[in-house]
């Protein structure tokens, strides 16, 4: 599909094969047991266009074409994740994805007229490395996150975000840097105060 153009999104018979196919392919996922990973990773290696290692994703799960996603290392989202894929939607290393987000790269035309003949624009969405999603969260279309952001909930992010930021809100704005001293915001429990934390 072509990117950053308005095109002929609807009523395209070669793009409503191609998401029959990437439907049927979550509906098989979403019907697995929790706990068959190997069932469910041989189903997202044939469904997505990348996967890194140690990759998660809760079911339910539905995309469009699922071809169009790739995922980093360490990847997990929570239930509910939804991502129509037109364009690319790739994320980095060590993302947490809260339940309940949708990741949109799709959007359509503005004139009544356009839209009703089923003219759309896709366009990339791109999420850094160490970013945590929010749960109940919206990603519209061509937004970038720079690495180690986290993002509050129930956001809907509609323009592109720094590294290295806490940013939340309707429409999402920057709060403040995360600092050294946002490893203290929680007390640290017994177990975790002799041994460094587990970090892959």
């Amino acid at each position: 599909m072509p990117i950053n153009c308005l095109i002929q999104g609807c009523y395209n018979p070669e793009f409503e094969a191609a998401i029959a196919i990437a439907k049927d392919k979550c509906y098989e996922y979403n019907k697995l047991k929790i706990t068959d990973r190997e069932g469910q990773a041989s189903i997202l290696k044939d469904l997505l266009g990348k996967m890194g290692k140690e990759c998660f994703i809760t079911p339910p799960f539905w995309c469009d074409y699922g071809y169009n996603i790739e995922l980093g290392d360490y990847f997990y989202s929570n239930h509910n994740m939804i991502i129509t894929d037109g364009a690319k939607v790739k994320f980095g290393d060590n993302v947490f994805v809260a339940p309940n987000c949708c990741f949109s790269t799709a959007e359509h035309a503005l004139d009544p007229e356009q839209r009703k003949a089923g003219v759309e624009i896709a366009k990339p969405i791109t999420i850094g490395n160490n970013v945590w999603i929010g749960a109940g969260l919206t990603i519209i279309a061509g937004v970038t996150i720079g690495d180690n952001s986290v993002i509050g909930a129930g956001s809907v992010v509609t323009r592109d975000i720094p590294s290295g930021v806490i940013a939340v809100g309707v429409p999402c704005r920057v709060q403040r840097e995360i600092t050294e001293q946002d490893k203290y915001k929680y007390p640290m429990h017994e177990s975790l105060r002799d041994k460094k934390p587990i970090s892959y």
